[in-house]
């Protein structure tokens, strides 16, 4: 599903050399960081020594595959849904994170109300998780700000989306931004003041769903990209992952290492197997 998206491989004028190595090997030490959370320099023998392979994540970025892979895929999960490629609606949500030492300090701030030194992680999901628009900056900067630039690619690059879902922390001008230079609706989805403890929130609840899916990436965890562009692109290989995983599971996932517990049709369920 991903080589057919990916750009040919570079040659010289006169052709030059083949690629010594395979492009899925590339892709796949991609994802081992991903996953795993290791450091460039400790990939495992196995791949591409780790130059290669983050010139190609470099490459990648640079030229718009990673999106690009990305959007086709996306597609791709909506259309097996049973739902249009295209979105009619969105959920917008933030997410702060701690960072490494080695972030800039230009790159990050302080989160007052989530007490949180690091960064900021802005999504705009799709009614099932799937990603639309991603911006990643400084934990200081509050939603109804930061919101804006995701809010404004997914009405460039998704107009259809015609409503978006978003918690209290966007509520205020944000709403009057985006009807006026949108046109766009933004809903505010409030808590029952009666509340107590955590609640599944109606129509919000698929975002933050997929805020599961990127923080069960070890890399995801906590920022430790020097740039937050690079930081938006390893949220976007994270859910290439999801996604490729969604398409070619073929059916319910199982937890490795457990069997089902069999029994004789004629026996009650209390009963001991022999």
């Amino acid at each position: 599903m991903v080589e057919p998206l990916l750009p040919p491989a570079r040659v010289g004028p006169k052709g030059g050399r083949r690629e010594k190595h395979p492009r899925r090997r590339i892709v796949d030490a991609i994802f081992y960081v991903v996953r795993t959370g290791c450091a460039w320099r400790q990939l495992p023998k196995d791949f591409a020594p780790w130059p290669t392979v983050y010139w190609y994540f470099t490459w990648w970025h640079d030229d718009g595959t990673v999106e690009r892979i990305h959007d086709a895929l996306r597609g791709k999960v909506r259309e097996a849904d049973g739902r249009d490629a295209e979105p009619s609606a969105g959920l917008i949500d933030s997410q702060s994170v701690r960072t490494a030492d080695t972030v800039p300090a230009a790159t990050r701030g302080f989160d007052a109300g989530k007490k949180v030194k690091g960064r900021k992680r802005f999504i705009v999901t799709d009614t099932l998780g799937l990603l639309l628009a991603v911006h990643v900056v400084a934990a200081s900067i509050q939603d109804r700000d930061g919101a804006k630039r995701p809010l404004l690619w997914t009405r460039l690059d998704h107009p259809g989306v015609r409503k978006v879902w978003a918690d209290q922390g966007f509520a205020g001008r944000l709403i009057d931004w985006a009807a006026q230079i949108l046109g766009r609706e933004l809903e505010i989805v409030r808590k029952d003041p009666d509340q107590r403890g955590f609640q599944v929130q109606p129509k919000r609840w698929a975002v933050e769903r997929t805020f599961s899916w990127l923080t069960a990436h070890r890399r995801l965890a906590r920022d430790y990209e020097t740039s937050s562009a690079h930081s938006e692109t390893m949220i976007r290989w994270a859910m290439i992952g999801v996604m490729v995983r969604r398409l070619t599971r073929g059916g319910a996932a199982t937890r490795p290492g457990r069997r089902p517990l069999l029994r004789q049709p004629s026996q009650p369920v209390g009963s001991t197997l022999p």
